[in-house]
């Protein structure tokens, strides 16, 4: 029995006379007092493998040892004490319950932290390490059970957002910081099981009522992720499994999220994966999103330099982001979604990491898939700007467009009207590949038109948003008419001015820079040449032109004359017949409708009325009309003619009227040119 009690690490108590075995543990004054050790039972959870239950220094020191005089003591052969300290026991024993008593809740934790006996504590941890030399997890458990014990304050809410991010943790002393990480730093392969342990104690406190309050544990895995922050990333799946087995359950999943989420003030990344597996999932739980949001913003708070979070975000974990920032009407509040739109920005940088010239692409098809023109303004508006980025910055991501093109026709129609708007901010080295891209997409809409294809509204504005980026892209023609017509007046404005502004030719500045230039004596032989050729022309034409028109009215008039009697025939029959044909064919049209009516069912004889109808408006508006204004002008030109002719039209009459308005032509001409010879004289000789 002794072996046995020995092997269970308790005393025992045999009394004379009786059967060995029979305890006398229970017999005392008083029951047994509660030990810290009672918190490293066997777990609830089944998600790791249970902590063998080990019995710790604080379960011996708060038992109530009972001396009779009947009795004897039977040490356990694990610590077998020297016979001066088997005198010296019952004194120190009894003095164990006395030190560890558990005192009344503080007021506030930073009292009970000032009122903790920080020799006492260490003095503690040397008899646990001394006693369980070869088991650094029951250090690690006394520690935290004591902390636990002795920092009985009022209990805060489970995520402490009131405070600091590090607290409980910042008011803990330099002093007691020591004393914790030197007793971590010694049970190092102890942690990951401490950082389990801590946790799931302070889930099976909640359940009670009242319970503890959590301000050791919370201090011990604070302590750890300081140092250690993998702990906490080492098996999330774990945790989320843990996560969703208590979501009916807001604050033990809070505390939860709490306790994962102090890894990431050591480190960006491992905060980043704690809130891409953690939080995110959790997102559009009303009870857990405002600390998910809100411990992402104090993440990205406290590490400004992004650059040690890049790669951690991926298109999976990013456009999820996106649709609950933008989208409306999902399971976050307004205020909730305004604050992720403000963290969005550094999302974003997070998610196209380091070089974002070679990832881009990547995010390039599901940004164009979400672009539809019925997405809210402020989502479009951040998608159009984020498909520029990716054109723009990452040159394979105008190839995947040319492969998503005709099945987002919607969506590349929304993209080229904002590149058409943004054209100027786009980089010129840019500009060249785009306009290739866009020449392809003319040639698809092309075939695409001939095809016939359901979506055609669709192809005609990609097609016209195609063409005005082209012409875009080459650049506005110069207006060559205009600039020529402005400079033509400039030059004569200023002319004007110069001779009017100085009393001779000589004098002006026209005149100045050409005789320097070279340019007048050219002038004036140029003129005095073409003053003698025009001379010359004129009594060339004027002995020849009489000749030559005689010989080609010899030549042409035979024909004339037949011709101007076909046309007097021709006028006069249709005068005399053409009115009683159109007659005839009104009346053969009525008689035919007539006839179509008997025969023919409502539906063509109502087509066919409507063809009369056509008919006939288009015989009384339009054919008359114009038959009307053209024998009145036949008639007009045939009174002329008999005015000019005086009665008689033949055609030796046309002949001379003819002749006559040639030369009165003529005359005109020549008029003018010799005003403008003798002009062009009278200003050289000026000089």
């Amino acid at each position: 029995m002794a072996a046995r009690a020995a092997s269970s690490g308790r005393w025992e108590v045999v009394k004379k006379g009786r059967r060995p075995g029979a305890s006398s543990g229970g017999r005392g004054s008083g029951g047994d007092r509660r030990a810290l050790g009672e918190a490293n039972g066997v777990w609830k959870y089944d998600l790791t493998p249970p902590i063998q239950t080990t019995s710790t220094l604080y379960e011996r020191g708060f038992e109530k040892i009972m001396k009779r005089q009947n009795k004897e003591q039977v040490p356990p052969p694990a610590v077998e004490p020297k016979k001066p300290a088997k005198k010296k026991q019952p004194k120190k024993v009894a003095t164990l319950p006395n030190q560890n008593q558990k005192q009344g809740p503080f007021r506030s934790l930073e009292e009970a932290l000032k009122a903790l006996d920080v020799a006492a504590l260490q003095k503690e941890l040397d008899k646990s390490q001394s006693v369980f030399t070869g088991n650094p997890s029951v250090w690690l458990k006394d520690l935290a059970s004591y902390l636990n014990y002795k920092l009985q304050a009022p209990r805060s809410e489970p995520t402490l957002s009131q405070h600091t991010h590090d607290y409980p943790y910042s008011l803990v002393s330099r002093e007691l910081r020591g004393i914790i990480r030197g007793l971590l730093a010694k049970a190092a392969g102890s942690l990951e099981l401490f950082f389990d342990h801590c946790l799931f104690t302070m889930l099976q406190e909640l359940d009670k009522t009242p319970g503890e309050s959590l301000h050791g544990y919370r201090i011990c895995i604070q302590a750890i992720l300081q140092d250690k922050p993998k702990i906490a990333t080492m098996n999330l799946g774990k945790f989320l499994e843990l996560l969703r087995s208590h979501q009916n359950q807001p604050v033990k999943c809070l505390t939860i999220m709490w306790a994962l989420g102090q890894a990431g003030f050591a480190n960006l990344t491992d905060g980043l994966k704690v809130w891409l597996g953690i939080m995110l999932p959790v997102l559009g739980i009303k009870s857990l999103s405002p600390f998910a949001i809100a411990y992402l913003d104090r993440l990205l708070l406290m590490h400004p330099n992004l650059t040690k979070g890049f790669g951690m975000i991926g298109p999976k974990d990013f456009f999820p982001l996106l649709d609950f920032a933008y989208m409306p009407n999902n399971s976050l509040t307004s205020s909730l979604q305004e604050q992720l739109c403000q963290l969005y920005p550094r999302l974003k940088v997070l998610a196209f990491g380091a070089k974002p010239e070679s990832t881009l692409h990547i995010y390039f098809p599901s940004f164009l898939s979400r672009a539809t023109p019925n997405c809210p303004s402020g989502m479009k508006k951040e998608l159009l700007s984020s498909l520029t980025q990716c054109l723009t910055v990452d040159p394979l991501s105008t190839s995947i467009w040319k492969q998503l093109y005709p099945k987002h026709l919607p969506q590349s129609s929304l993209l080229l009207e904002h590149l058409l708007r943004s054209w100027k901010r786009i980089p010129k080295k840019v500009r060249k590949s785009l306009q290739e891209t866009i020449q392809s997409f003319k040639l698809t809409n092309q075939e695409l038109l001939k095809k016939g294809s359901s979506s055609n509204q669709h192809v005609i504005t990609c097609d016209a948003a195609c063409k005005s980026l082209l012409q875009q892209a080459r650049g506005p023609r110069p207006p060559w008419t205009r600039l020529l017509l402005l400079l033509l007046v400039f030059a004569i404005g200023f002319l004007c001015h110069d001779f009017r502004s100085n009393s001779s030719f000589q004098a002006t500045l026209a005149g100045r820079l050409l005789r320097s230039s070279g340019f007048l004596p050219a002038g004036q032989q140029m003129c005095a040449k073409l003053y003698s050729y025009s001379l010359q022309g004129y009594s060339w034409l004027e002995e020849t032109l009489p000749a030559c028109g005689s010989y080609l009215l010899t030549i042409v008039e035979p024909g004339l004359q037949v011709a101007w009697a076909h046309t007097n025939a021709t006028v006069n029959f249709l005068s005399a017949h053409c009115a009683s044909h159109l007659a005839w064919l009104g009346d053969s049209f009525t008689g035919l409708s007539q006839r179509l009516q008997v025969q023919l069912p409502d539906a063509l004889h109502q087509l066919l009325h409507y063809l009369r109808e056509l008919l006939l408006f288009f015989h009384q508006s339009i054919l008359l009309p114009v038959w009307h204004l053209l024998l009145a002008a036949l008639a007009q030109a045939q009174e002329r003619c008999h005015h000019a002719c005086r009665g008689e039209v033949t055609w030796d009459c046309v002949k001379t009227q003819l002749c006559e308005a040639a030369h009165r032509t003529w005359l005109c001409l020549q008029d003018i040119t010799v005003a403008f010879l003798d002009w062009a004289l009278a200003t050289i000789s000026q000089q």
